[in-house]
């Protein structure tokens, strides 16, 4: 990470014409603080008349210092696994409902963004994952996954089947409606919603949760970061793996995926004072009195 921030990119919520307006404002007053504002290309056909010239992600990988995505998680999760592997920290304000990694607010972002730009600021590394699809022991799709890499039926009904095994040794045969390998980010995401434990995001580790399963002996388990997973698919059709429901690949019987830690993690920064635990009580709703 380079430090002091001289280049900045702007990046809103795609297809969000509302982003426009606190976008400008915020490069406005980056402007002022000297700093050199670009702004993605497809955030920049909301904008009227900007000043601030526009670049695809790729390029914006190669300049920036530092990128301020103005969105809801979604939003980041793509910026994440775009710019991550080119080492771009990252700050998040929330446009949308949950919140869990954009944690800076319309009201709070120019005074929060100024103490940043000052180095008052703390930074987190976050796992990504990344998966490979192998048919005949040929790779024929790959990606990265901020939240979660999910095998899973697409659109008949039933049950897929499949086989795990953690660096070279069984774990399961398993029949349910899919299987989430995620990441201690996406713990609070689909994960959560199938019944897998809340992992603190600074751990190293890899959670497995099967979706629907077919058996009462069946839990979550979670392996090392360092594990290599690998999952054979057996007697099913119609058959889909989805890298954080941004990309996805339709998969062929006898199909195997191959998930493993990614060499790059994500870089995010956050105010001072920032808390995992203030987050997670906010957003849960366990601040609630019962």
């Amino acid at each position: 990470m380079k430090f002091p921030f001289q280049n900045v990119a702007l990046i809103g919520k795609y297809k969000a014409p509302e982003i426009a307006e606190p976008l400008l404002l915020l490069a406005g007053f980056l402007a002022s603080r000297g700093m050199s504002v670009v702004v993605d290309s497809l955030t920049a056909e909301h904008l009227k008349s900007s000043p601030y010239p526009a670049m695809s992600l790729d390029e914006i990988g190669r300049v920036v210092d530092l990128a301020i995505v103005l969105g809801g998680d979604g939003t980041m999760l793509n910026i994440a696994r775009t710019l991550s592997p080119c080492h771009v920290p990252l700050v998040g304000v929330n446009q949308g409902r949950l919140g869990f990694l954009t944690d800076l607010t319309l009201d709070n972002m120019q005074d929060s963004i100024a103490a940043m730009l000052d180095g008052k600021f703390v930074t987190e590394q976050r796992l990504l994952l990344s998966a490979r699809v192998l048919r005949d022991n040929v790779e024929v799709f790959s990606g990265l996954a901020f939240n979660e890499v999910v095998v899973h039926r697409d659109h008949i009904s039933s049950m897929i089947e499949f086989e795990v095994r953690i660096d070279g040794e069984y774990l399961y045969n398993q029949r349910a409606d899919g299987l989430i390998v995620s990441t201690p980010t996406g713990s609070t995401a689909y994960a959560m919603s199938a019944g897998g434990p809340i992992l603190h995001p600074s751990l190293d580790v890899i959670e497995l949760v099967p979706v629907c399963p077919h058996t009462l002996s069946n839990r979550p388990i979670v392996v090392k970061g360092s594990s290599v997973l690998e999952i054979l698919t057996h007697r099913t059709g119609d058959l889909r793996v989805r890298f954080d429901s941004h990309t996805s690949y339709n998969m062929q019987l006898h199909d195997k995926i191959i998930v493993a830690r990614c060499p790059e993690t994500a870089c995010l920064l956050h105010p001072v004072g920032h808390s995992y635990y203030h987050t997670l009580r906010e957003k849960l709703l366990w601040n609630q009195t019962l």
